[in-house]
């Protein structure tokens, strides 16, 4: 007979970051990748943003895998429907210790941004973890399903919530905007603001540009 156990161990991980935290820095940014990066690349998408004013922090999702059928290319994935309860503890507790380890310095602007599958990072740290944030950024990505208003009753008045995709997103149908839409209004009520761009799947720079100019 077959069976499945389960041990405890200690694991080590990488994460990115991007400029240097002086006494000139306004924004501080937590940013989770999608399905396929290394955040030491997807961190490059915020190297057009003033050096001197933004600091970016990007975790590197746990699960390493290759690229294609050349073994060349080596990409990561957040999570899979496979344990993902017992994956989700793990991932967040990974998380809890990038931020232990680049905790938010003086009085900034805190930004969280979660792009494709890492929308799912970003809101389930923010509610299971109640990280209070000047601007939640969903860019193109899944709210989860056990994720509800009470998860983000703690939110300060002020925290701004944006939902981001581009008009030709290839992974997006209209049903799935309408749902995410939907869902974002019913967890964070009136702070929602949806914005949509012309562009496929993609991290929408333009944008960025103007969080970090307006805080």
């Amino acid at each position: 007979m077959s069976l499945e156990k389960q041990v405890s161990f200690t694991a080590t991980n990488t994460y990115s970051t991007l400029n240097t935290f002086t006494s000139k820095t306004k924004n501080y940014w937590m940013v989770f990748h999608g399905l396929g990066y290394l955040s030491r690349y997807f961190i490059n998408y915020f190297s057009q943003l003033d050096a001197a004013e933004n600091y970016i922090v990007a975790p590197q999702a746990p699960a390493k895998y290759y690229l294609g059928d050349t073994f060349k290319h080596v990409g990561a994935s957040w999570l899979t429907r496979e344990n993902t309860v017992e994956e989700t503890k793990n991932v967040l507790a990974y998380v809890d210790a990038v931020f232990k380890a680049e905790p938010i310095k003086n009085d900034i602007n805190f930004i969280i941004l979660g792009y494709s599958q890492g929308v799912s990072i970003a809101t389930r740290w923010m509610g299971l973890r109640k990280i209070q944030c000047n601007h939640l950024i969903l860019h193109s990505g899944g709210i989860p399903t056990e994720l509800t208003t009470s998860d983000f009753e703690y939110l300060n008045k002020q925290t701004r919530v944006t939902y981001l995709y581009g008009d030709k997103d290839q992974y997006i149908q209209e049903a799935r905007k309408t749902e995410e839409q939907l869902k974002g209004t019913a967890l964070f009520g009136h702070r929602l603001e949806v914005v949509e761009f012309s562009g496929i799947h993609e991290v929408h720079t333009p944008f960025l540009k103007e969080v970090a100019r307006s805080n």
